[in-house]
């Protein structure tokens, strides 16, 4: 396999992507993504793949807020696809705390030495899966998958970065909101939540789900069904309560 080799304490590469905003074509630069500033990049083998697409991309898309808290100006979202499967997939995500680069001509990544050879998966040159810190242009910290076999996915997740920005870092539980259109309790608990600032996936029973997954998880069939942490919080009279009592 490639040998993979930490470029901490080195200036990242520069260059210059090709980018489609709206109906025209940008040119972005490196050196406007790094400089003078303080960037979390994260780099995966393909859009749309499972794992980038589950679990790598929304995590960092869930935590940039605790992420800019702790000093981090951007998010920063490379792989080695053309713009217009980023733009693409960055709607699909809904990754709107992420700036989404396509590095399509691999420029960028082999002047990382992550661009790797996936033609056994008919993908061509690829990235490999890693995270860094970079700041002023300068990569202060690289956490690289293990190279073995496959698609390793260990230690280039948001957790992992942003424990190593701040061991301390209070990092905020997931909320699942089930909702039907309409009903005026899940505005309420809506309101309830932004508040509090706090961030919601909301789920729409009948589009979303349906009033069979809501009974199988909540054991119950009205909405709003408030979830914190893997809890059931309940309706919206319940959920003002756990707030009140968390303050």
């Amino acid at each position: 396999m490639t040998e993979l080799t930490s470029k901490e304490g080195q200036r990242v590469p520069s260059v210059s992507w090709p980018m489609r905003v709206g109906e025209g074509w940008v040119n972005l630069s490196s050196d406007e993504v790094f400089n003078g500033r303080t960037v979390v990049l994260f780099s995966l083998p393909g859009a749309f793949t499972p794992t980038c697409s589950s679990t790598h991309l929304p995590r960092y898309n869930e935590l940039a807020g605790v992420f800019k808290a702790n000093g981090v100006d951007e998010i920063v979202c490379v792989s080695v696809n053309d713009t217009f499967v980023m733009n693409a997939w960055a709607s699909d995500q809904e990754a709107a705390n992420i700036r989404m680069i396509a590095d399509g001509n691999g420029e960028f990544t082999e002047g990382m030495g992550m661009l790797v050879d996936k033609s056994n998966l008919g993908f061509g040159k690829r990235s490999w899966r890693y995270s860094m810190l970079v700041k002023d242009g300068v990569v202060e910290k690289m956490f690289i998958e293990p190279n073995k076999p496959g698609d390793p996915f260990e230690v280039s997740d948001a957790d992992t970065m942003i424990r190593y920005i701040n061991a301390a870092a209070r990092l905020p539980e997931s909320i699942a909101l089930f909702t039907k259109p309409g009903c005026p309790f899940c505005a309420k608990a809506k309101k309830s939540l932004a508040a509090k600032g706090l961030n919601y996936e909301e789920v729409l029973v009948g589009r979303d789900a349906t009033i069979t997954t809501l009974r199988a998880m909540s054991g119950r069939e009205t909405v709003p069904q408030v979830f914190i942490g893997g809890r059931l919080i309940g309706g919206s009279d319940e959920l003002e309560q756990y707030l009140a009592s968390a303050e």
